[in-house]
């Protein structure tokens, strides 16, 4: 399978990235409140995603998208933004090997999601590794 069609390549790269993330966010909060950075980095995000999309030539009309297309991807906006400034802010005042574990606690929240809101039934075995991660988080967002 090349590279291009095999969704677990992208999904390991997004987290390499999302690791990059956590470490450049961690240094970068350094003297800055934790919601001015999150603005600078979506304001990078949108001029990065902007010119890909048109250099790509994946542009398209907005306006030709259903409402149902619409409401979902504002939702998912107003969530990826909610995201961003709880994980900054708690970036801003805890240890990114702690705060980066705990907010991939969203994996399991997806999978729970995933079952009442998509239908998904993710095998034994992908409960297993699901609960096993959840458990981790635990283990390291508890300590005595």
């Amino acid at each position: 399978m090349t590279m291009a069609s095999n969704w677990f390549w992208w999904a390991l790269l997004s987290a390499v990235f999302a690791a990059m993330t956590a470490i450049f966010a961690k240094i970068g909060l350094r003297g800055v409140d934790s919601d001015f950075a999150t603005l600078i980095r979506t304001v990078v995000i949108l001029t990065v995603l902007a010119l890909f999309v048109q250099v790509t030539g994946k542009w398209s009309n907005p306006w030709e998208l259903s409402a149902k297309t619409w409401t979902f991807l504002v939702l998912s906006g107003l969530a990826t933004g909610a995201s961003w400034v709880c994980y900054f802010r708690a970036l801003k005042i805890g240890d990114a090997s702690k705060v980066a574990p705990v907010d991939k606690l969203s994996l399991l929240l997806v999978a729970i999601f995933a079952v009442c809101f998509l239908g998904e039934r993710p095998s034994g075995r992908e409960w297993t590794g699901i609960a096993m991660i959840g458990a981790g988080v635990l283990v390291l967002a508890f300590k005595r």
